[in-house]
């Protein structure tokens, strides 16, 4: 016979695991480190098991619709905001309000307004590039300053961007060109850039990560990104194109069906507070923070001094408008020679 004793369930409840409050299986879609980053400090502070998958945009959506019959993510978190807008279009993620909302930034609220509450602004990032000025002079290179530097002949297989089917980033360029030079003058846009690209990604950061490296001249990157290589002590200068810019509203989403409800609710609620936006220092990802009481870098981009235009996230979010312009990219674009 089994015999339990008050000391023994005083033992056993002190031996629990500290993990035992609960789980959260997490996909995020920014840099590794800032994933990282957020998983370990959200089971510091809550106790909460989290089990975490790093993919793009475009893949985390794909996984996600995938796996819409049975779902295995709990919350999305990171990545630009038109794949979050496209999922929620789609069912494929429920709406949450958290208590957090009211310390945002407009512009933050506005996917939350536009889908019912099934997705929320985490950050905002502005579109551009970034170039190894080392490389650049070796090679004899002008110094890019403007979207249409980049068709130069100079340029040929010197730069390099991501699919803009797995990419947010790229499909943001792409969403951009049609928006900067109306839909035939973007495309052409985009022809001419194709002529120049060394090799497409899948992630929209590899790009300016091979320009750091040395292995290629200019990565098309959100400006950001191109900050992040230069603090890191590597020669690259972010550029914020003369002709304006599209920008990512980065989101975070509660996905539909989400096994883990509550704790994927006090994600949001933990990645909304002003205190953890402004962590994102500490992995020097320099985006502008949607809580107005988070601090940014002093190396961030100043988004005041860029001249960004009015891009249209529900148009280019919604999944007509991007199955549309991917299909058109496909069959314009992705089959030229280079």
């Amino acid at each position: 016979m089994i015999r339990i004793t008050f000391l023994s369930v005083i033992f056993f409840t002190i031996a629990l695991p500290l993990y035992s409050a609960g789980r959260l299986t997490y996909y995020c879609s920014t840099d590794i480190p800032w994933c990282e980053l957020m998983k370990k400090e959200f089971e510091k502070r809550t106790g909460i098991r989290v089990s975490m998958t790093r993919a793009s945009s475009g893949e985390t959506l794909t996984k996600i619709r995938a796996e819409k019959s049975n779902p295995k993510g709990d919350v999305w978190w990171g990545g630009t905001g038109d794949p979050h807008l496209q999922a929620a279009e789609e069912g494929l993620s429920q709406p949450y309000t958290s208590p957090k909302l009211g310390e945002l930034h407009d512009w933050a609220k506005t996917p939350h307004q536009a889908t019912g509450g099934k997705t929320v602004g985490i950050y905002l990032g502005a579109l551009g590039f970034g170039y190894n000025k080392e490389l650049l002079a070796k090679k004899g290179m002008p110094e890019p300053k403007c979207w249409n530097d980049l068709l130069h002949s100079a340029y040929k297989d010197e730069i390099m961007m991501a699919y803009p089917s797995t990419s947010g980033t790229a499909y943001t360029t792409l969403a951009s060109m049609v928006q900067l030079f109306g839909e035939e003058g973007g495309f052409t846009y985009m022809k001419g850039l194709h002529r120049n690209i060394s090799q497409y990604t899948k992630s929209g950061s590899a790009g300016i990560k091979a320009a750091a490296r040395g292995e290629i001249t200019i990565g098309v990157v959100f400006v950001h990104g191109a900050v992040k290589q230069a603090t890191k002590g590597f020669p690259i200068v972010g550029v914020s194109p003369c002709e304006g810019t599209g920008y990512e509203i980065g989101s975070a989403s509660i996905i539909k069906g989400a096994r883990n409800l509550e704790s994927a609710k006090k994600f949001i609620d933990f990645a909304l507070s002003a205190d953890v936006q402004s962590m994102s220092e500490k992995v020097k990802s320099y985006q502008v923070p949607s809580n107005k009481k988070a601090t940014m870098a002093p190396e961030a981009p100043d988004v005041s001094s860029i001249k960004l235009i009015d891009y249209n996230h529900s148009l280019y979010g919604s999944k007509a408008e991007r199955t549309r312009l991917l299909k058109k990219w496909d069959t314009d674009v992705k089959v030229l020679p280079r």
